[in-house]
């Protein structure tokens, strides 16, 4: 039985109870995808969500950081084990001096955070002293945490960490010579005809794309312009459409951006996050009985929120988009449920 029967009525319930803005994309195996849009992307133009429109995936690109690193290893330009210290020529007057690559991509670096989510639920908070639209590349994140203390040592467990993944981005503009939105655009966007997707400055959005909701109380809202960083990088903020990301994993699990010794490396459960939860080079993955159902990205800001995952049993791929901070979740768990995916 194919996913899509009476996936019409499993999404329209729950699209309707969440209040969901955004676009839900299904593949299963062969079939051609189910894409469908709700909502608006422009609420003051009144210009619903398409099936093509672009969102905003915030830390849900992290995975596209480590494809990154991975494909500069496998040229033997850089190492799992390289040192941060060895890479950069950035002042670290704090860091420990064993950091590598690999405690960077598994978020076990223990290096101070500029965002930790465990403490901190404001991210509009941070751009109070430092303005959002000075935030355009990697470099301009570092006076946030370059001087801070080590939160605990390298390798001694796992603690998500934006900061990391922007250490990351550097060392692929290091190593590479491009900036880093450049090389994913032509080194991983390209490979996987996600030809509308991209790093896009919030001050000059290509068309057809998504603006992100923040909605208050009292039932008034506001766009998120003025509660992100302007433009995206190696931690999160790149622009995707539905059908992109499912091209995007169908290219990841067809080995076309690294060979298959690398892609099981990346794919690989390097840390545990909980029971039942690991996090490999860059995504999550969720395991029933050392078996692993579903590998999967995740990312959430001031008007945005998304979930995408691939089932490697079910070979099916799910894509929520939402320029709302809240929604994707929901709509993704109960396509699982009622899928028994």
């Amino acid at each position: 039985m194919s996913i899509y029967q009476n996936q019409h009525h499993v999404i329209e319930n729950v699209v309707t109870r969440e209040c969901f803005s955004g676009v839900v994309g299904i593949k299963e195996k062969d079939y051609s995808p189910f894409v469908t849009a709700y909502g608006l992307a422009n609420r003051t133009e009144n210009r619903a969500n398409d099936i093509q429109t672009r969102f905003g995936i915030a830390s849900g690109c992290k995975l596209f950081t480590a494809i990154a690193i991975s494909q500069l290893v496998e040229k033997n330009l850089l190492s799992f084990d390289t040192r941060l210290k060895d890479c950069l020529d950035v002042s670290f007057p704090q860091f420990d001096n064993h950091i590598t690559v690999h405690h960077l991509l598994t978020h076990q670096s223990g290096i101070p955070d500029y965002f930790d989510e465990e403490i901190m639920d404001d991210y509009e908070s941070l751009w109070k002293q430092v303005p959002m639209y000075l935030i355009r590349t990697g470099a301009d994140f570092l006076p946030l945490f370059q001087n801070e203390k080590m939160m605990f040592n390298p390798g001694e467990k796992f603690h998500y960490n934006n900061a990391g993944y922007i250490l990351l981005g550097l060392m692929v503009e290091k190593v590479s010579g491009t900036s880093f939105t450049e090389y994913v655009e032509q080194n991983i966007f390209k490979l996987c005809s996600m030809d509308t997707s991209g790093y896009f400055s919030l001050d000059y959005l290509p068309s057809n794309s998504a603006l992100g909701y923040i909605d208050n109380r009292d039932g008034s809202w506001r766009t998120n312009v003025y509660s992100i960083p302007i433009k995206g990088g190696a931690d999160g903020g790149a622009f995707v459409t539905a059908f992109d990301m499912i091209s995007f994993w169908e290219a990841l699990f067809s080995r076309k951006l690294l060979s298959e010794s690398y892609t099981n490396i990346l794919l690989s459960p390097h840390a545990k996050v909980k029971d039942g939860v690991h996090y490999g080079y860059g995504l999550w993955m969720n395991s029933k009985e050392d078996f692993i159902w579903k590998y999967h990205v995740m990312g959430y800001d001031p008007g945005v929120s998304f979930h995408s995952a691939y089932y490697p049993d079910r070979k099916t791929q799910t894509v929520i988009l939402s320029n709302n901070s809240t929604g994707a979740f929901p709509v993704m768990k109960e396509i699982e449920e009622f899928y028994h995916l």
